[in-house]
Parts: C-alpha cells; sequence; structure tokens
C-alpha cells in the first residue's frame, strides 16, 4: 500500500513540477539557473521515498566559476537524489533523445541543459567544443555523468572522456561529486530508506601532460575511493539501527 502511495505522489509531483518549470522557463528561457532551480524541486522529492540527504561540499567553495563537474550515475532514483548537489550557475549534457520525452524532455532542453548525439562522433565533437566555449566565455559549469550510463549495482563504471576533453579543451578544473551506493537501498514499500551520503570533493587542476583517458583514470580512483567511504558510512548507519 505504502509503494502505490508513493508512485501516486512522484507521479503528481512530475506532473506538476515539469508543467510549472516549463511556465518558468518559457518566461527565462535558458536562464543559467533554471536547472539548479529544477534539481532543487527533485531533490526535495526524496521526503516522500523516506530518504534522507546528506549533502555536503568544501568551504569556501564559488560556484561561480566555471567547472566540469562529474558524478557517478547509479539508477532512476538519482533525479531524486544527486540532484541535491547541482549547483547555480550550471547546466548538464544529457543525450539528444531526451528531448522528445513528453513534458520532461522540453523541461531539460528550456532549461538551458546541452543536448549531445552521441551516434555521430565529429557532432558530439562540436558540442564538447562548445560546451568548452561556454565555460570559457560565460563562466557557466558543466554537469556530465562520465560512466556514460547507469551502474545498476555494477559499481563506478570505466569513465567515457568527453567530460575531460571539455575540461582540458576550457582549461577548467574537474569537481567531482560522490554519492553513496543507493542500488537496493530505497524500496518503495519501507518506510524509512535511511541517509543518502553526497559529497562535492575540491577542485581538481587536471595535468596537462597526461591525456584526457589518463586523467580520467586518475579522476575515477578518487571518485571510487571517496565512494567507499560513503559506503562506510552507509554500513555503519545499518549497524546501529540493527543493535537499536
Amino acid at each position: 500500500m505504502l509503494a502505490v502511495i508513493r508512485l501516486f505522489l512522484l507521479a503528481a509531483f512530475f506532473l506538476f513540477s515539469t508543467l510549472f518549470g516549463l511556465v518558468m522557463c518559457i518566461v527565462l528561457p535558458f536562464n543559467r539557473d533554471n536547472v539548479h532551480r529544477c534539481a532543487r524541486w527533485f531533490s526535495s522529492v526524496s521526503v516522500i521515498l523516506g530518504v534522507k540527504l546528506d549533502f555536503r561540499r568544501p568551504e569556501n567553495f564559488n560556484e561561480n566559476e566555471g567547472y566540469v563537474y562529474v558524478a557517478n550515475h547509479q539508477n532512476n532514483y538519482d533525479l531524486f537524489t544527486i540532484t541535491k548537489a547541482v549547483p547555480r550557475n550550471t547546466v548538464s549534457v544529457g543525450k539528444k533523445s531526451l528531448k522528445w520525452i513528453p513534458f520532461f524532455g522540453q523541461l531539460y532542453w528550456l532549461s538551458g541543459n546541452i543536448l549531445i548525439d552521441r551516434g555521430n562522433r565529429s557532432k558530439a565533437a562540436g558540442t564538447i567544443g562548445k560546451a568548452a566555449q561556454r565555460i570559457k566565455n560565460e563562466k557557466i559549469s558543466i554537469w556530465l555523468f562520465p560512466e556514460g550510463t547507469r551502474s545498476y549495482g555494477r559499481g563506478l563504471l570505466p569513465f567515457k572522456t568527453g567530460a575531460f576533453h571539455t575540461a582540458m579543451q576550457a582549461d577548467a578544473d574537474v569537481v567531482p561529486i560522490c554519492m553513496c551506493t543507493t542500488h537496493d537501498q530505497i524500496k518503495l514499500n519501507r518506510w524509512n530508506n535511511g541517509t543518502v551520503y553526497i559529497e562535492m570533493l575540491a577542485p581538481i587542476k587536471l595535468d596537462e601532460s597526461l591525456s584526457a583517458r589518463e586523467n580520467a583514470t586518475r579522476v575515477h580512483a578518487i571518485m571510487q575511493d571517496k565512494i567507499n567511504q560513503l559506503d562506510a558510512k552507509v554500513e555503519s548507519d545499518n549497524g546501529r539501527l540493527a543493535r537499536n
């Protein structure tokens, strides 16, 4: 019964938020803070899911700089969890087909996000170049999931290099955003689904003497280490609940 109620509330929220978001984006099309506003709305749904979001970021972090944010991508619940970490002045890069999802796709496009044609290498490279120019010229930040797909419990997958080519072309720092493993953590029929830990790491200056692939491998190792630490917190939480 709880799962049915939650699904109803999620559907109602999704419809309302996308319609309201479309109105906002028609009034303020492609505004640099539209993505941040929408992300905050969607992360508020964590309450409906019975999840507490614990998000931390470096002190005195300046979100008005142009960065390339890289985050781990796990499942469909990311829409309501890791969105808590989306800063102001940020747009994401998503596949071109998202544009055709009714309501959500139009909201995604009008919010100012960048659509990439992954099936066409030359067009994808051109999109990366345009994203790098926006970082340089507009001081806007770009959010990417460098795994390129959801991991669905398979751990942190190998990174594709697009995010790192973008950062190197823009001479921008990479900012990792790590979330604990959420695979099988959220059960719609369970009232309390615990705490999801999300942490933004300090900006990383890429090594120009290394290739994009080598830089991707280096950042992957840093993120894997942090995700392991966050997973250890979840295990500790579960142990305390079992003892109580």
